[in-house]
């Protein structure tokens, strides 16, 4: 059969077609890289202005002495330790509320109307400032205990941002487990709890925990629900029903203080903080990876 043959006109009207939709990709790809180079940019100014003030400040002294006062040297060894257990805690209340609520999404109430409807307040819950959830934390609990700031309410609050992150991706995780394995399971007789615990949280720990590690990332460096919770504290304290300071308490208040060694201290911690949750990512990126690798 020979080729069929467009005639000049049509052949002309597709080349003119063809060299504009060309044309259309570069500048399209050259705004996009544009685009992406800016952001670059600025991101490489704040992590190099970062690191250049928070390296010149970080010492022994940050991790070794306390709060100072002003032109006197210290540290935020109470800030650290402080925001250590609140974000122990805040994690220890949030991980299993989340990965019960999750499980129960994935394997119950996946095509019922009342997990619909609890998966769309998760995405609300999610999505929701952390300030509200440290005002919520606030009148629920705080002035119901007579105004007393407390690293149990800072955890609370901080347990509110953690409870939607690990839902989602037990949720998630769970949902990814193949379907043949339940069925495979129940075949031999295996209750649903023995199913659940012994056959789809093990296909599913390494994604968990990367939602776990993803939410202590996240809570490390929240800063306006633990100023209406555990309120801050200048001196060491291990008291967890009292006022409890934190690194990112400690990083509002000295920033803009003026004062040369508190502004320095400020920075030193934004590094660590940084670095911190900079470790973290790439833990559960790890994990993940994993995961992924092992369900290929």
């Amino acid at each position: 059969m020979s080729a069929v043959q467009l005639p000049a006109k049509d052949f002309k009207r597709a080349d003119a077609l063809y060299r504009r939709r060309k044309i259309t990709n570069l500048i399209a790809v050259a705004l996009a890289n544009l685009a992406a180079l800016f952001g670059l940019l600025f991101l490489g100014w704040i992590l190099w202005t970062l690191v250049s003030k928070g390296m010149a400040s970080l010492n022994l002294n940050l991790f070794t002495m306390d709060q100072p006062p002003p032109m006197e040297e210290g540290g935020m060894r109470n800030a650290i330790i402080g925001s250590l257990m609140m974000c122990g805690m805040g994690i220890l209340i949030g991980t299993p509320l989340g990965i019960a609520a999750g499980t129960w999404l994935a394997e119950y109430g996946n095509r019922t109307k009342l997990g619909t409807v609890v998966r769309f307040v998760n995405d609300i819950l999610l999505s929701a400032p952390s300030i509200v959830l440290g005002l919520f934390v606030y009148a629920m609990f705080v002035m119901t205990t007579g105004g007393r700031f407390s690293a149990i309410a800072g955890a609370l609050a901080l347990a509110f941002i953690v409870l939607p992150v690990v839902v989602r991706t037990t949720d998630e995780m769970l949902r990814l487990v193949p379907i043949t394995m339940r069925e495979a399971a129940l075949s031999l007789g295996v209750p649903q709890w023995k199913v659940t615990m012994q056959v789809l949280y093990r296909s599913a720990l390494p994604g968990i925990v990367t939602g776990v590690l993803l939410a202590l990332a996240r809570i490390s460096g929240e800063t306006a629900p633990l100023l209406f919770t555990a309120f801050g504290n200048e001196f060491f304290s291990l008291d967890p029903t009292g006022a409890m300071s934190a690194v990112p308490l400690v990083m509002y208040k000295f920033a803009g203080s003026g004062f040369e060694n508190w502004e320095k201290i400020a920075w030193a911690g934004a590094l660590v903080i940084t670095l911190f949750v900079l470790f973290v990512s790439l833990l559960a990126r790890t994990l993940l990876l994993r995961n992924k690798i092992s369900h290929d």
